[in-house]
């Protein structure tokens, strides 16, 4: 006499909902294979940061006055001058979207903005914690996954 070791929960029917569902994640497992999830990620966080560095600019590449203003009346980033914090992020805005865009750093890229974003989140405006999050969501899976296959990080053999 054998006895069954299998429990409702091991092995679901062949057919049913659960087989049903189970299908159906295996195909959206299909459809959104690492490499895209990364190169939309990498796109999307891209243009929010790039567009936000195109507002600080005149020209190609001139700090606006208002940009200034903007970080000394509105910003007020404790210890950093706010001279120096609109030069910091005009840059870093503008220098981690393009590495965004072509998957170069693609993990140090994110983490950066990430450290940006969580500045922004605590000291500049609190009350936006749903578009940080959201944001934050899409950098940590970059981190933590990389640029994908679509990307000048695995054309350079990196991680």
């Amino acid at each position: 006499m054998t006895a069954n070791t299998s429990t409702p929960l091991s092995s679901p029917p062949a057919d049913g909902p659960r087989a049903w569902g189970n299908r159906l994640a295996g195909i959206a497992t299909c459809l959104t294979p690492h490499s895209l999830l990364a190169l939309i990620n990498r796109v999307a966080l891209a243009g929010i940061f790039w567009l936000s560095a195109r507002t600080k600019v005149e020209g190609w590449f001139t700090i606006s006055d208002s940009a200034y203003a903007l970080f000394r009346d509105e910003y007020r980033l404790p210890l950093i001058p706010p001279h120096l914090a609109a030069q910091l992020a005009t840059v870093a805005e503008h220098l981690f979207a393009v590495l965004l865009v072509l998957g170069l750093c693609t993990r140090l890229s994110a983490l950066a903005l990430l450290g940006m974003t969580l500045v922004i989140q605590v000291f500049v405006y609190p009350d936006a914690w749903p578009t940080h999050l959201s944001w934050a969501g899409l950098m940590l899976y970059l981190v933590g996954r990389g640029g994908g296959a679509v990307s000048l990080d695995r054309a350079l053999g990196l991680r």
